[in-house]
């Protein structure tokens, strides 16, 4: 890939990001939802959700190493299991706050290049993906749609994981010089757009 690539691939990224016209904050409990398609639409459904999930896989970029499976794993794997108490009802508070601190505390991270012990990162990723994942568990059909609803939002997350990892690994490549600049404008936005879901909400 060339750089003049590079820039059109990360240009366009950025751009689908802030195309996306549905920015409510949470949604839990709002809508008709069923079936595969329903579930993998939830999480690029809200600005909150998608700022988070690049996040993670920016993050991820940005630390290196096993932290590039490793975080972005703890992540899903909370997410799926908080999803079930969602979507039983089990009692949660702060689900819109915690998914908005989850945006700022994401940004702050990457903003200030922070570097943390492994098992620390993916702890800390592991309990913020637990509000994403009780407000994706919360809409989940009670039919049998359900699973696929599940299995819909799990793939839709990866995807936002592995969107974010690609662009950290493509600044790593293809502008080393400004690789440090350019995480922390990433962060910076994340914390900007966490700003933006708080007031609009």
């Amino acid at each position: 890939m060339k750089k003049n690539q590079f820039w059109q691939y990360l240009a366009g990224a950025i751009a689908i990001s802030l195309w996306i016209p549905k920015i409510a904050s949470a949604h839990t409990g709002v809508g008709d939802v069923t079936g595969f398609w329903h579930g993998l639409e939830h999480p690029i459904d809200g600005l909150d959700h998608i700022l988070a999930m690049l996040a993670v896989g920016l993050w991820a970029a940005q630390m290196g190493g096993k932290a590039l499976w490793l975080v972005p794993c703890a992540f899903i794997t909370a997410m799926i299991g908080s999803s079930v108490l969602g979507h039983f009802g089990l009692p949660l508070p702060g689900i819109e706050q915690g998914i908005v601190a989850s945006d700022f505390i994401l940004g702050m991270l990457l903003l200030f290049a922070v570097r943390l012990p492994l098992a620390l990162s993916a702890g800390i990723v592991g309990v913020l993906a637990i509000f994403h994942g009780y407000a994706h568990g919360a809409e989940m059909p009670e039919t049998g749609s359900g699973l696929a609803y599940g299995f819909g939002f799990i793939i839709s997350t990866t995807l936002l994981h592995v969107a974010g990892i690609a662009i950290g690994l493509g600044i790593d490549r293809y502008q080393p010089k400004l690789q440090q600049l350019l995480f922390r404008i990433g962060g910076g936005a994340t914390v900007v757009g966490a700003i933006y879901v708080l007031v609009a909400g």
